[in-house]
């Protein structure tokens, strides 16, 4: 028990928010009387918070710099007008100009990064010009009005779910084999997880703990599952919201770029000394912000069918938030992208179970930011802990 509770303790930043996520969630199924767990609610949640994850992912890496990005609101704005541009006044295809605007999004954050990595002016400065820049710029584009409609093909891409008529039982049945799937892909990357870290002598989990974690992840993943192929399946959006959480997972966990990007927000000086091309680094973190946010703008535009002055209003907000209380740390260096995913998860979670309850739109947002400086106040609380050992 006392191994046990030492683990908790020394990775209370990873499992904290995990267990406030749970606690939320049953929270808001017992005072929603049931709703929050729906099918057709578990569905919308997904839809409705996708292009905060999105963003999200892209934030960590500037957050983990130990910096932020306050332009990602109006460059999904600014995209979602560009791409109206090319697909509804130009009638491009779909494929060119879907490509022509994830370059758009690409060059918007390679702006911002020359500033900040090769001309030294504070990322906050810059990213906050970038917001009155592009806002601006996007109601020249739409002329203050709104461009619709867009072609069904970028509709699905926000709204759209896998094609599949055969069921089981009534539910859908691509979505069950994905959720056994993933449960054994699951599975047998935390046994082969384990037995690398025994190998080489890592503080693992005991026996009877990984056997709990791993039933109740599996357990999680089968009643998404589930509760998807209840309702209409697994939207798309949600493929490529987990195929981002693979592959940026991967970036940070497994690639020197980034380590390179942890050790720049870890500690600047040091990192440069030990070899490492921070203004390299540092460009590169907030390009790829501009492509996500440029994801972003398209799910957006898809899931409004519309490119609109106000879309993206406050969105940086709720994409920092999400890394906060995910997990973040607001000094740099540290934070994970499936901790962002929690983080946003948490919010989301919030604004569907209040505004199911009937809270209003004030007190939401007054709950949510006590929410976002509880979760700061427990990374600087853990933080000075730790030091003080």
């Amino acid at each position: 028990m006392g191994n046990v509770t030492a683990f908790f303790k020394n990775n209370i930043r990873q499992y904290g928010m995990v267990l406030a996520l749970v606690f939320i969630m049953a929270l808001f199924q017992v005072l929603t009387g049931g709703i929050l767990f729906r099918p057709m609610n578990i569905t919308n949640l997904v839809l409705q918070n996708s292009y905060v994850l999105i963003l999200g992912v892209g934030m960590l890496l500037c957050i983990v710099t130990g910096n932020v990005d306050l332009s990602v609101g109006s460059v999904v704005a600014f995209v979602g007008a560009v791409a109206a541009v090319f697909m509804i006044d130009l009638h491009m295809p779909v494929v060119l100009g879907i490509i022509l605007t994830l370059l758009v999004g690409l060059l918007v954050g390679s702006f911002h990064g020359y500033f900040i990595a090769y001309r030294k002016i504070p990322p906050f400065i810059v990213t906050l010009g970038g917001m009155l820049i592009f806002r601006g710029l996007t109601m020249v584009i739409l002329k203050g009005q709104t461009k619709a409609p867009f072609a069904k093909s970028i509709q699905n891409i926000a709204a759209g779910y896998l094609p599949g008529d055969f069921k089981i039982a009534g539910l859908n049945a691509i979505a069950i084999l994905a959720g056994l799937v993933l449960s054994a892909i699951f599975i047998a990357v935390q046994l082969n997880m384990r037995k690398r870290k025994k190998k080489y002598d890592f503080e693992v989990l005991p026996v009877g703990l990984e056997i709990v974690k791993i039933t109740l992840v599996v357990l999680a993943i089968n009643t998404l599952t589930l509760l998807l192929a209840a309702h209409n399946g697994i939207p798309l959006v949600l493929i490529l919201l987990a195929s981002l959480i693979f592959i940026y997972t991967f970036i940070t966990q497994k690639t020197i770029s980034g380590r390179h990007i942890y050790a720049l927000g870890g500690n600047e000086k040091a990192a440069r000394l030990s070899g490492v091309k921070t203004h390299r680094v540092m460009f590169w973190v907030y390009a790829n912000m501009g492509l996500l946010a440029a994801v972003a703008g398209l799910v957006v535009a898809g899931r409004l069918n519309a490119a609109t002055p106000k879309a993206g209003t406050n969105f940086e907000l709720d994409a920092i938030a999400a890394c906060y209380i995910g997990g973040a740390s607001a000094s740099g260096g540290v934070g994970t992208v499936l901790g962002t995913i929690v983080g946003g998860l948490v919010m989301g979670v919030l604004n569907n179970g209040m505004s199911i309850m009937g809270v209003s739109v004030d007190w939401q947002q007054a709950i949510k930011g006590m929410v976002l400086l509880a979760a700061v106040c427990f990374d600087v609380y853990t933080k000075s802990k730790n030091s003080s050992r």
